[in-house]
């Protein structure tokens, strides 16, 4: 005896098209723009103009984060193996930290001057969205502190404990490939992170959406301009690192730069009018 398997009729459910995340529809609410190749340099050219116009609020982050650093390099100055995944972490929490300087540069744009109280009543614990993103960039850069860390002291071939050690030990190793290890994974953790954050602060910080629909929209930025947000990815690791080169010095400048600089790269590349301005 044979049997015929019958084919299943579809259903009413088979037929309804597949339910998108209401995080995807809101950031699609709203259009995201195509910038040319060094569009960066003109972000960086305007960012320079409003941290000119008002100084004291970025002199006054700058200078808070150059002192942190210099208090982190002091206090595992012979843990390099810690240092370098500290150093290269604050790349992936300094979005969140920037948060006053986007105020400062939102109120110039607005009203054309801007206060360091402008600055300073984005720190006040009002914005919920603000603070997990923050947690979430705190959990990512904690992350990689500790795989850094965990990866130079189990695979190093000898201690690392000055900056020197780390040169001779692990960059400038004969054998094996822990540096190209070490710096793929970096790479690794930091593109996604990167890609979520490039405008997502200033986003949440000047409109009503979600959390997750700015980080849809800020992927959105990265996938239409690819080339230019590398350029991007490219002057920020470049000038930080200027900074730090300068025994944490140039943070003062740079930080506040940089800052002000994403503000710009954020009104260039979303279309926000189909947003609620927050006030």
């Amino acid at each position: 005896m044979t049997f015929v398997k019958r084919a299943r009729a579809p259903s009413m459910a088979d037929s309804r098209p597949m339910r998108e995340s209401p995080a995807l529809v809101e950031s699609r609410r709203f259009g995201t723009r195509r910038v040319p190749l060094l569009r960066p340099l003109g972000w960086l050219a305007a960012g320079w103009r409003d941290f000119v116009r008002c100084p004291l609020p970025g002199l006054l982050h700058g200078l808070a984060l150059a002192l942190f650093g210099a208090a982190l390099f002091w206090m595992a100055r012979n843990h390099f193996w810690l240092l370098a995944g500290a150093f290269s972490g604050f790349l992936l929490v300094a979005p969140i930290l920037a948060t006053g300087l986007y105020a400062v540069s939102r109120e110039l744009q607005r009203h054309g001057r801007a206060r360091l109280a402008d600055a300073l009543a984005v720190w006040r614990p009002r914005d919920g969205r603000l603070v997990v993103f923050g947690l979430l960039l705190a959990f990512a850069g904690t992350g990689w502190v500790m795989t850094s860390a965990a990866l130079i002291t189990g695979f190093a071939p000898a201690p690392v404990g000055n900056p020197v050690e780390f040169l001779r030990v692990v960059v400038l190793a004969e054998q094996g490939h822990l540096f190209e290890i070490w710096m793929a994974l970096g790479a690794v953790l930091a593109a996604p992170v990167f890609a979520s954050s490039v405008v997502a602060i200033p986003l949440l910080l000047d409109r009503e959406i979600g959390v997750l629909a700015a980080v849809f929209t800020s992927w959105r930025v990265v996938m239409d301009n690819p080339v230019a947000m590398a350029v991007w990815a490219a002057l920020i690791i470049a000038l930080t690192l200027l900074g730090m080169a300068t025994v944490m010095a140039g943070l003062v400048v740079v930080v506040p730069w940089l800052a002000h600089a994403s503000w710009h790269a954020y009104r260039d590349l979303v279309d926000t009018s189909g947003l609620v301005q927050r006030p």
